[in-house]
């Protein structure tokens, strides 16, 4: 037990690294299904598959980050009663309720435009690229499958968002855990029945449908705040929520230019084959950061709770505490899956194939490394309702963009890898860390919220 505190394994942090863990373990299980299932052509149309499925994020905005933190300060001067009934502050009350609501209103419209806009768009970027040689890839149903499903997710989005700004971070996490189990279980069925391109639809309908049963589970506390009368105190969008959602959503979306786009710019450059085996590698690294960010996470809803008291010195105690363990956690992880790496390409060097090169693979991963300090950082700052990192995500973005374009053509896996390690490493990570430690005097030296927001959002 004392090991597991030195650790920080609180409950919410203990559910979210089972969750985490769980989606590895059903991530190996997808990826030895995907090797034994499908060929190398199809498994590089299932990994640009998801790849354009992540453009949920141009719609979502990171609009589910700024209601967690809105919830969170508003509940820190309110106590939520079990059956739903709320006491505190009224004006708390009224303003939690009100970011319900718009939060529900703002994703019903993301949800609809996601489908129409993204469902063509697909359909017209798979059937521009044919296969030289081979039986046709029969596409259409699954990626139309996958739309829908996803746009039904990101509907259900600030519900799991809001309640973990309302406190129940650790059992948002337990729901986490089970929708991991649901997602891995959902997703070998189609794969196993000789589907596979179907996979990713029905993970995502895996992920739905334990995610709505844990909303249902609220439903007390959600439709009492959805019918709560106090319009007069409503949360102000244009003026409360839009100056720091603006900079979330540019840098969410600079997120997915920085890796998700990689697979499908591969796929339009060099063919499902490299597309596949870059997708496939970017998966297990992505994996590895979300098992390390299990720690950060886990704090947004404590980091909001602190500022909105004031409690900025114990803020930072609690940051540099979570942040140590989750790279100590990123290193141990990533060394052992480098070697496995390494073992595969010696053993196995068939499934080795279907993966980049073990250099390649540390290359990506080092990229990794920087992006989960990257992200550890934001967690804290974004905390204070600002987003300083709109500069550095845009940096990142733009150059490894540009990057990859000139290299992928010619070096395909080799040149993408490197444009995005020396983006990320080299640029973005010494951006970030110069933004953070500017930030952290300012909120340390004075103590004051407002002396944090105000020149973090000018950065």
């Amino acid at each position: 037990m004392r090991a597991l505190r030195a650790l920080g394994m609180d409950g919410a942090v203990t559910y979210t690294f089972l969750a985490r863990s769980a989606g590895v373990a059903g991530s190996a299980g997808t990826v030895l299904l995907i090797l034994r299932r499908l060929s190398p052509v199809e498994q590089g149309y299932y990994y640009t598959l998801l790849g354009l499925v992540s453009l949920q994020l141009v719609f979502e905005l990171g609009f589910s980050f700024v209601i967690q933190q809105m919830a969170a300060h508003e509940c820190a001067h309110l106590e939520l009663h079990p059956g739903g009934r709320i006491e505190g502050d009224p004006v708390a009350h009224a303003r939690l309720a009100s970011t319900l609501r718009l939060s529900l209103r703002w994703y019903t419209v993301a949800a609809v435009a996601m489908c129409i806009v993204l469902a063509p768009l697909g359909m017209v970027f798979f059937s521009r690229r044919g296969i030289p040689a081979g039986p046709p890839i029969p596409w259409q149903g699954p990626w139309l499958a996958a739309v829908f499903a996803s746009s039904a997710s990101l509907w259900c989005m600030p519900l799991y968002s809001f309640l973990e700004g309302c406190g129940y971070v650790r059992a948002v996490a337990a729901m986490r855990l089970r929708q991991s189990v649901a997602t891995s279980a959902c997703a070998w069925i189609p794969l196993l029945l000789g589907h596979g391109l179907y996979s990713p639809a029905m993970a995502i309908v895996g992920y739905l449908g334990a995610g709505l049963l844990y909303v249902l589970s609220h439903r007390r506390l959600l439709l009492g705040l959805a019918r709560h009368k106090g319009t007069q105190k409503a949360v102000r969008w244009m003026r409360e929520i839009w100056p720091f959602q603006w900079r979330i959503a540019v840098s969410w979306i600079c997120s997915y230019f920085t890796v998700q786009i990689l697979v499908p710019m591969l796929f339009a450059l060099r063919g499902p084959v490299e597309a596949g085996q870059m997708g496939m590698s970017l998966s297990i690294t992505g994996y590895v950061t979300l098992l390390a960010l299990a720690w950060s996470t886990t704090k947004t809803t404590p980091f909001g709770n602190l500022i909105a008291r004031r409690e900025l010195k114990e803020l930072d105690r609690l940051f540099r505490r979570t942040l140590g363990q989750s790279m100590a956690v990123f290193a141990l992880v990533a060394l052992a899956v480098c070697v496995s790496a390494v073992l595969l390409s010696r053993w196995a060097p068939r499934l080795a194939a279907r993966v980049v090169s073990p250099h390649l693979f540390a290359l990506l991963m080092l990229a990794a490394a920087a992006n989960c300090l990257v992200q550890s950082l934001a967690i804290l700052l974004r905390s204070f309702k600002a987003e300083p990192f709109l500069i550095q995500s845009l940096a990142v973005a733009a150059l490894t963009l540009a990057l990859a374009a000139l290299a992928a053509p010619r070096w395909g896996n080799a040149g993408a890898a490197l444009g995005y390690l020396a983006a990320t490493l080299g640029v973005g990570l010494p951006l970030a860390v110069t933004i953070f430690l500017r930030a952290r005097r300012g909120y340390l030296g004075v103590g004051k919220v407002e002396t944090m927001v105000q020149p973090c959002q000018g950065v």
